[in-house]
């Protein structure tokens, strides 16, 4: 069983594709972009709310700006690659 799992693993990884800190920028948008269409959504769900509905446009508005920046990021690191 040792033998079958290490034959497994043994090429694990040996194609990346890209490194792990641009994987990571890719992996972390994908998740925030999935999020940011939710907020109009939870800003509708607490209509008579008006404090959680302000909490949800403030926390919106910072995912923009963390979205901005990865994109800015992420540009950058690829325009270095491919330079």
């Amino acid at each position: 069983m040792q033998a079958t799992v290490q034959k497994t693993m043994e090429h694990f990884g040996e194609c990346r594709g890209c490194d792990d800190h641009v994987h990571d920028l890719i992996q972390t948008l994908g998740r925030c972009l999935n999020g940011l269409w939710r907020y109009d959504q939870y800003i509708a769900n607490a209509d008579g709310h008006p404090e959680l509905q302000q909490f949800w446009r403030e926390f919106r508005e910072q995912e923009l700006a963390s979205v901005s920046r990865m994109k800015e990021l992420l540009a950058n690191d690829l325009r270095q690659e491919c330079s």
